[in-house]
């Protein structure tokens, strides 16, 4: 089991939120996200998804590309999205920052993105003084396939 010590302020809420509000800043892998879409689609009742993580005021997408193309393209309508302060100074973008935050939320509004795996979010953990792997601030979650749609 993995836990982390995060600033309080990073974290905004949990929410099922429409998809077309969510923005990519990345492009993403075809071959992985058909991958993930087609293990999604054959799914009988329901399925245990990480939650996407994106800004709680840009609604750009953070963390989750993948599983977000893959839940639109599957016709998904709401899906579950962990909203966190972007602007945070616990939140990074590469291991050396050379991605500025507010450069990626202005070109993802612009539909400007950038190639896949371009950015390495990562948070700060106050506990252990490293930086760790931004996907897991992730909430699991169940969606029903039978109501999928809606």
């Amino acid at each position: 089991m993995f836990s982390i010590k995060i600033d309080n302020d990073i974290h905004k809420g949990i929410d099922l939120i429409s998809i077309d509000f969510l923005i990519p800043h990345e492009e993403v892998l075809l071959d992985k996200k058909e991958i993930l879409k087609n293990n999604l689609k054959y799914k009988d009742q329901s399925v245990i998804i990480s939650s996407i993580i994106a800004c709680h005021e840009s609604f750009v997408i953070i963390d989750g590309h993948h599983r977000f193309t893959a839940l639109k393209e599957l016709g998904v309508k709401k899906i579950p999205v962990t909203l966190i302060n972007y602007s945070n100074k616990d939140i990074r973008t590469t291991d050396n920052n050379s991605i500025l935050k507010e450069d990626l939320i202005r070109n993802a509004k612009k539909n400007k993105l950038y190639s896949p795996k371009s950015t390495k979010h990562s948070v700060f953990c106050n506990e252990s003084k490293l930086w760790s792997p931004i996907t897991l601030l992730s909430t699991l979650f169940e969606l029903r396939i039978n109501s999928i749609n809606n």
